[in-house]
């Protein structure tokens, strides 16, 4: 049996954390929480003013009591439209960076063949719609 001790279980986390796709899921994962942080910001800043000053502010703080409980469906009236909100936000980050992506790609700065993760991706679904087919 292996002789396991703190400085080898230290080296195999070491290991572990330095291979490529944890760090890319570490960057993506803070990445995403900036990336929620600028749109909720977007929203609450820039979005949700401008239509109060146009429609005036919405305030959806209903509740509903039934016995000792109370369903605050107002809350899930706002959460819902931030989440449309937010869509829409990402939607045009969405557009504008596959817009950015195709000028560069007519520019030819960019290669035409997609990478080897996009492929074998296509492959791991094209193997998966003959299943369901």
């Amino acid at each position: 049996m292996k002789n396991v001790t703190i400085k080898s279980i230290w080296n195999d986390f070491v290991a572990f954390i330095m291979t490529d796709n944890v760090l890319m899921l570490a960057v993506a994962f803070v990445m995403g929480g900036l990336t929620k942080k600028v749109i909720d910001d977007f929203v609450a800043f820039i979005i949700n003013p401008f239509i109060g000053a146009i429609v005036g502010k919405p305030e959806f703080s209903n509740t509903l009591k039934i016995g000792e409980g109370v369903i605050q469906y107002g809350a899930f009236i706002n959460t819902a439209i931030n989440l449309v909100m937010t869509g829409a936000v990402l939607f045009v980050i969405v557009k504008a960076y596959d817009s950015y992506r195709a000028r560069k790609t007519a520019a030819g700065q960019e290669p035409e063949t997609p990478s080897e993760e996009v492929l074998l991706l296509r492959r791991i679904a094209e193997s998966l719609d003959s299943r369901a087919g």
